[in-house]
């Protein structure tokens, strides 16, 4: 095995590894607060795109890395549109407690 192909494999594993934490926090919160929904369609968009040079090289770690970003990519944005409703609806983060910027109507 030379010394590209190795480092290839390794640094798919630690790019995988590295994005495992986010995902999981992502489903097991159910809160993509923090994503847009152009950032996410943007980035499945580019995967599409960029699918078509990566399939185009021969097998190798690189095809592995971009098939994890691609699934990835896609659970965040099924995660975002799936959730937004649950994780935003009003009375999931209805306090009993007024806020200090809110008036009282006899004010």
């Amino acid at each position: 095995m030379n010394v590209s192909v190795l480092a290839g494999m390794v640094s798919t594993v630690l790019f995988a590894v590295s994005y495992l934490p986010m995902l999981l926090k992502a489903l097991r919160t159910r809160d993509l607060d923090s994503y847009s929904l152009g950032y996410l369609a943007l980035s499945n968009a580019a995967n599409t795109v960029h699918s078509v040079y990566v399939f185009s090289l021969p097998l190798g770690p690189i095809w592995l890395l971009h098939c994890f970003y691609v699934v990835a990519s896609a659970l965040l944005l099924i995660w975002y549109l799936r959730f937004r409703s649950v994780h935003n609806h009003p009375t999931a983060h209805a306090s009993p407690r007024r806020h200090h910027h809110e008036h009282h109507p006899s004010n």
